[in-house]
C-alpha cells in the first residue's frame, strides 16, 4: 500500500497509512484545511522545529485537538493522541494547551489578586465546561496524548518510525512496508488554507466603527476566525487578533502602523494569535485584565520558547476591571465578563461628540442565557453575573456584537430577541434560520458598520503624527499650518499606479496615511519590488531632496491606500528653511546600507528608516585604522577590512558594543576603501526597546548565531 501525502495548509503535510494518519506541523487554522480536504480522521501530531514564520506560529494544537476529540471521535471511542517532538517542545505545547482548554488554576489566580468572587466563578465555570472522565473528575491535558518524544532522532508510533533528518525534515517509514520523506522547508509562506477576499476600494477613515477582519468560528472550513477592528478617531483597536493577523490587516488595507492597541477577550486560538505583534513598528497596548494578559504573555511564551519576562518587554499593558471604566484617550471602555470555558470578558466602547454619546458593545464569548441560566441554578455562576449579562441585551447601543454560534459553549441568537440596540450583529455563525434574517444580520469578512463618521480633521491629526514621526522630532506649528493648509487626500484602488518611474515629478509629495504601496523598479521586461511602504512613510520626497524631479521606481497601491498630497516647491522650501535636507539625504543613503545586512534582514521600511535615523556612516580610506570602542555598535557595511591585524572582515561582521553578545573592542584596518555603519550603545538599545520587530529579529538572529549570551530561552516547562 503506498503512502498518500496531502498539503492541508502551508506548514503542513498529512501522511495517510492504511492504520495511521499522522498530521506534521500545525500552522493556524490547519483545521480547516483538513476540512476543506475532507479529512475526517488522524492518528497523531507531530511537532515541527520551526516555532514561526512569515508572522505566523506553527505548533498550534487547539482546534487540532479539538478535531481528534468531536470529529474524530476520539473521545467517544476513548482512543489517545499520538503526540511526536522534540521533548522540550512537548512540554510547552501542553502547558499551553492547559492554559487554553482549562484557564488558570487557583494559585495563578491567588498570585494575580483576582477579586474572591470572579476567581470562584472562573474556577467554577471552567470545571463545570471542562470535559471529565468516567468518576466525572476533570481530565487533564496529558490524558488526551501518548506522548511520544524523539530519542535519538527517531520516534515509534504504533505503525510508523519517524526519523528526524534536518530542521523540519522527517522520514516516515510505515511497518515494514512504504516510506516518505517530508521537507517542510519548502514552504517559505504561511497563507491561510481558505481563499481571501481583499478590498479593492478604499475607505473612509472615522470617528468611530468596526471593520469586520473575520466572523466565523474555528470549525467554519471556508471563512476566517472572529476579529474584528475598532476604528476611533482614524487609529485602530483590534478586538483580539485574529490568526494570519497580517494577511487581514492587508486585504482591508490596513496598515500595522495604524494599530494602536489590542482588547483581548480570551486566550483561545481562534481570538489570540498575539505573534504577529512583535513584528510591529511600534509597541501596541494590550487591554485586558491582569488574569488574561498574564495567560497571554505565558502563551506566546510557549509558543517561541522565550522567557515570559522578554515576551511581555515587547508590549505596554492598560489593565481593566470588569464592570468598571476606563478613558483611554477618550474613549470610555466598559468591560463585562461572560461565561466561557475559560476567562472570557467583552467590553463597550463609547465616546462622545458635541454631546452625543455613540457606543459599541462587543459581548465577546458567552454561552446561551439558557444554559447560563441553569449554571446559576447549580450555584456555578452568580445571579449578578447573570443579570448584568442579561441587562446587555436589553441595552440600547448603537451596534451590539454578539456570540451566536451555539454548541457547547457558545451563544444563541434568540438571547438577542429583546435587544433595543440600532443593529445586532452576530459573530462564530455560518447562516442565520429564517426566524432570525430579517431581525439581525451576520458579520462577514470585509463588512463595515459606522457609528459616526469621520471629517477633516482625522486626516490633519494624522498628518501632523506622521509627519513629526518621519522627521523625528515634531512638525513645527508655523510649516506644519503652511504644509496643512495646502493638503490633499486622494484615494487609490488596490493595483492604481501611483507614481510611475522615469516621470517627472509633476510637483507633488506624497504621505501614505492608510494602506500599503510597494516600490516597483524596472529592468526591461523584469518588475522588482525593492521595497512595501505603509502608512506613515513618504513618497516621492527623494525627488525633491536631490534635486532631479524624476521618479527613480514607480509606487502601486497593494492594498486600497488613501495620500496626502504635499506641494513639491512648499515641501523643499521647508526641508531646506528646516535644515532638514542633509539630514534626509543622509537617512536615505543609510537606509540603502542598512538594508542589505545581515541583522536588518526582514526589517519593514518604517523600521529601517527609523535605525537610518539614528546611525552614521563613517567612511575609511585604504590604510585607514579604527579605534572600535563599546560605545557603539560598527558593522562593516562596504569594501575589505580587517579586526586586530588577523581577522578578515565579512559583510555585516560586528564590532564594539554587540546587543545580545559578547563586545568587540579593537583595532580595525581597512585594506580597501570601507563604509562602516555604526549606532551609539544607548541608542541601539532605546530601540530595542522602543521598536518591536527590531528586538525580536535582532534576538532571533542571535539565537541562530547561537551565541554565549542567549539566556532568554525558556526550554522544558511544567504543565501547572
Amino acid at each position: 500500500m503506498a503512502l498518500k501525502l496531502i498539503k492541508p495548509a502551508d506548514g503542513s503535510r498529512m501522511i495517510l497509512g492504511e492504520d495511521e494518519s499522522i498530521l506534521i506541523g500545525q500552522p493556524p487554522e490547519v483545521l480547516k484545511g483538513l476540512l476543506l480536504n475532507e479529512i475526517r480522521n488522524f492518528d497523531t501530531l507531530v511537532l515541527c522545529d520551526t516555532h514561526e514564520k512569515d508572522g505566523s506560529l506553527l505548533n498550534n494544537l487547539e482546534f487540532p485537538l479539538y478535531f481528534f476529540l468531536f470529529v474524530a471521535k476520539g473521545l467517544e471511542q476513548g482512543r489517545l493522541l499520538n503526540l511526536v517532538g522534540e521533548a522540550d517542545d512537548i512540554s510547552r505545547a501542553l502547558r499551553l494547551l492547559r492554559l487554553t482548554l482549562l484557564g488558570p488554576i487557583k494559585a495563578e489566580l491567588d498570585h494575580w489578586g483576582t477579586e474572591e468572587r470572579l476567581k470562584n466563578e472562573w474556577l467554577n465555570a471552567a470545571e463545570y465546561l471542562a470535559l471529565k472522565d468516567d468518576k466525572q473528575k476533570t481530565k487533564d491535558v496529558e490524558s488526551f496524548f501518548n506522548i511520544i518524544p524523539f530519542e535519538n532522532n527517531t520516534a515509534k508510533t504504533p505503525h510508523f518510525l519517524i526519523t528526524h533528518l534536518a530542521s523540519d525534515t522527517y522520514h516516515l517509514s510505515y511497518e515494514n512496508g512504504p516510506s516518505i520523506e517530508v521537507n517542510l522547508e519548502e514552504d517559505c509562506e504561511i497563507n491561510p488554507p481558505y481563499a481571501m477576499q481583499a478590498d479593492f476600494i478604499p475607505r473612509d477613515l472615522v470617528k468611530l466603527g468596526l471593520e469586520i477582519l473575520g466572523s466565523a468560528s474555528g470549525f467554519t472550513a471556508n471563512e476566517p476566525c472572529t476579529g474584528l477592528a475598532l476604528c476611533y478617531n482614524g487609529e485602530y483597536i483590534l478586538i483580539d487578533s485574529l490568526p494570519y493577523l497580517d494577511k487581514h490587516l492587508f486585504a482591508r488595507g490596513i496598515s500595522k502602523n495604524q494599530i494602536s492597541a489590542v482588547f483581548l477577550t480570551h486566550l483561545h486560538d481562534d481570538h489570540c494569535s498575539l505573534f504577529p505583534l512583535l513584528l510591529m513598528p511600534r509597541k501596541v497596548n494590550i487591554i485586558s485584565t491582569r488574569e488574561i494578559y498574564e495567560m497571554a504573555m505565558d502563551k506566546l511564551s510557549c509558543h517561541i520558547n522565550w522567557d515570559i519576562v522578554v515576551i511581555k518587554s515587547f508590549f505596554e499593558f492598560t489593565e481593566v476591571t470588569p464592570d468598571k471604566c476606563i478613558n483611554y484617550y477618550g474613549l470610555e471602555i466598559k468591560t463585562h465578563t461572560t461565561v466561557h470555558s475559560i476567562p472570557t470578558i467583552g467590553a463597550t466602547f463609547s465616546t462622545t461628540y458635541k454631546g452625543l454619546t455613540r457606543s459599541i458593545c462587543v459581548i465577546g464569548d458567552n454561552h446561551g442565557m439558557s444554559a447560563i441560566k441553569k449554571m446559576v441554578k447549580e450555584g456555578v455562576v452568580s445571579k449578578e453575573t447573570f443579570n448584568k449579562l442579561q441587562n446587555i441585551f436589553t441595552t440600547r447601543f448603537d451596534l451590539l456584537v454578539a456570540d451566536g454560534g451555539a454548541g457547547a459553549i457558545h451563544g444563541d441568537p434568540a438571547d438577542a430577541l429583546k435587544s433595543d440596540s440600532d443593529r445586532v450583529v452576530f459573530v462564530h455563525v455560518e447562516h442565520l434560520s429564517n426566524k432570525f434574517n430579517t431581525t439581525f444580520s451576520m458579520a462577514s469578512s470585509g463588512k463595515r458598520y459606522t457609528v459616526m463618521d469621520g471629517d477633516s480633521s482625522i486626516y490633519i491629526s494624522l498628518m501632523n503624527h506622521y509627519l513629526s514621526l518621519w522627521l523625528g522630532e515634531p512638525l513645527s506649528d508655523r510649516w506644519g499650518r503652511s504644509i496643512l493648509a495646502e493638503e490633499e487626500v486622494r484615494r487609490y484602488n488596490k493595483g492604481d499606479v501611483i507614481m510611475v518611474q522615469g516621470a517627472q515629478s509633476r510637483g507633488n509629495v506624497f504621505l501614505i496615511l492608510t494602506g500599503y504601496c510597494e516600490v516597483v523598479i524596472s529592468h526591461k521586461d523584469n518588475l522588482e519590488t525593492v521595497a512595501t511602504l505603509q502608512a506613515g512613510e513618504v513618497i516621492g520626497e527623494m525627488a525633491v531632496v536631490t534635486g532631479t524631479r524624476k521618479r527613480n521606481a514607480s509606487v502601486v497601491a497593494s492594498s486600497p491606500v488613501s495620500v496626502c498630497v504635499f506641494s513639491e516647491d512648499t515641501f523643499n522650501a521647508f526641508i531646506s528653511s528646516e535644515g532638514h535636507k542633509e539630514k534626509l539625504l543622509k537617512r536615505w543613503h543609510l537606509r540603502q546600507k542598512i538594508r542589505v545586512l545581515p541583522q536588518f534582514n526582514g526589517l519593514i521600511s518604517t523600521v529601517l528608516e527609523r535605525i537610518a535615523h539614528s546611525a552614521e556612516l563613517e567612511p575609511l580610506q585604504a590604510g585607514m585604522l579604527l579605534s572600535i570602542n563599546e560605545n557603539y555598535w560598527y558593522l562593516l557595511a562596504d569594501g575589505e577590512a580587517v579586526f586586530n591585524e588577523e581577522d578578515k572582515l565579512e559583510l555585516g561582521a560586528e564590532l564594539g558594543y554587540c546587543p545580545f553578545s559578547e563586545s568587540r573592542p579593537g583595532k580595525l584596518k581597512a585594506i580597501k576603501d570601507c563604509k562602516i555603519v555604526k549606532i551609539a550603545k544607548d541608542e541601539t538599545e532605546r530601540l530595542i526597546l522602543e521598536v518591536p520587530q527590531f528586538g525580536y529579529l535582532i534576538r532571533k538572529y542571535r539565537v541562530k548565531q547561537n551565541v554565549s549570551h542567549i539566556d532568554w530561552l525558556r526550554g522544558f516547562v511544567s504543565i501547572q
